[in-house]
């Protein structure tokens, strides 16, 4: 039996749960083999595959992967970019990837550039949400953060809430398909089914850049309508291009662009520029949907700042915030409290704190509408 360090080029990926799970692991030349109470695979470098009788494909495909190794475990043997790997926009992965198959399901992992001891943006905010997929590096990141400012758990999951209502309102609005852009780990509920809650045949696209967020999608978000797209959510036009987002989105209908907490780790210039760049190529009717951390404290936010290695986050003040949803018409309050949204309110409120989650949802109106109210240069 293999221990944890026992195999070059996956040490730290398998734990001993996940040897409990398998039954035993052993080294054959120079592919690893699980050796479990069904089927035999190997990983390292060659396709694992794994033979489950009596089980339909369609049901059991990630299920299964996700019961042999742990369903963590296994995702976690996918390469995180480091500080590079942010809000889904780091450069693409060079290592060479392993593809596990089960009865269909495909995960694309990578073995090596695999680095557990550095802070991962995807993984500290997963640990804020409550998730299971972070490493102690990661914790250890977010625990200092949270010494630093305690409320910044409450504001992640009060800025994943708003993202659920704003795609649940959106669907009522008859919005039948969303792009995710720098989707992040998986989170429950996943934009999909919170709006497949309203519309059963709501199709989504999670885009992102970190392997590791792209092998968790592809793994227990894909299927019929949802996809996960490796693309960088700062250039529109190449992402609403892409061959395999457009099997599930089509740019010429009305869309929900989910911009959810992403636009604070890039320059303000940057972020107007990406907003307008979806608004300018989305079918009119669209919404973006968009929330910003932010600190009133110019000095709590520049030592949040300066401490946060996971990722490079700019402190924009409201004003900038505000220049994001330029062009756009605002629905209900306009830009608010992510924590107080709702589309019915008809003015902002905010919470008596430093730091906020600031988010809106606006309205791709048709060019000549938008020029008529002067919205097209705002």
């Amino acid at each position: 039996m293999l221990g944890r360090a026992a195999v070059p080029g996956v040490q730290g990926l398998l734990a001993e749960d996940d040897v409990d799970a398998l039954g035993r692991v052993e080294r054959n030349g120079g592919a690893l083999g699980f050796h479990g109470h069904r089927g035999i695979g190997v990983v390292g470098g060659v396709e694992l595959a794994r033979r489950v009788p009596g089980l339909r494909a369609a049901q059991s495909g990630v299920r299964r992967l996700a019961g042999l190794l742990g369903a963590a475990q296994q995702l976690r043997a996918a390469a995180a970019g480091g500080p590079a790997a942010q809000a889904g926009m780091a450069g693409a992965a060079t290592d060479r990837p392993v593809v596990l198959r089960d009865t269909g399901a495909v995960l694309a992992a990578m073995t090596s550039g695999f680095d557990i001891t550095v802070p991962n943006m995807a993984r500290v905010y997963n640990y804020w949400l409550g998730g299971k997929d972070h490493f102690p590096a990661d914790r250890a990141e977010a625990d200092f953060l949270l010494g630093i400012y305690p409320p910044l758990r409450d504001l992640v999951r009060e800025n994943r809430a708003f993202v659920t209502r704003a795609v649940a309102w959106a669907a009522e609005q008859g919005i039948s398909q969303f792009l995710d852009l720098g989707a992040g780990l998986p989170a429950s509920p996943a934009v999909h089914q919170a709006a497949r809650a309203v519309l059963p045949g709501a199709r989504v696209a999670y885009v992102d850049t970190d392997p590791v967020v792209l092998a968790h999608a592809r793994a227990l978000l894909a299927g019929d309508g949802v996809t996960a797209v490796a693309a960088d959510l700062r250039d529109p036009a190449a992402v609403l291009a892409d061959e395999e987002l457009r099997t599930v989105i089509d740019p010429a209908h009305p869309a929900g662009v989910i911009l959810g907490a992403v636009l604070h780790f890039l320059d303000a210039g940057t972020a107007r520029a990406v907003t307008a760049g979806y608004a300018r190529l989305m079918a009119p009717g669209s919404y973006l949907i968009i929330s910003v951390a932010c600190n009133d404290d110019e000095d709590l936010g520049k030592r949040l700042a300066q401490q946060y290695t996971a990722a490079t986050w700019h402190n924009h003040p409201a004003e900038v915030v505000e220049s994001f949803f330029g062009g756009l018409e605002l629905v209900g309050p306009g830009v608010t409290e992510a924590q107080t949204w709702r589309a019915w309110l008809t003015e902002p409120r905010l919470c008596r704190r430093d730091g906020h989650v600031l988010a809106g949802v606006g309205r791709v109106v048709a060019p000549d509408y938008a020029a008529s109210t002067g919205m097209a240069g705002a």
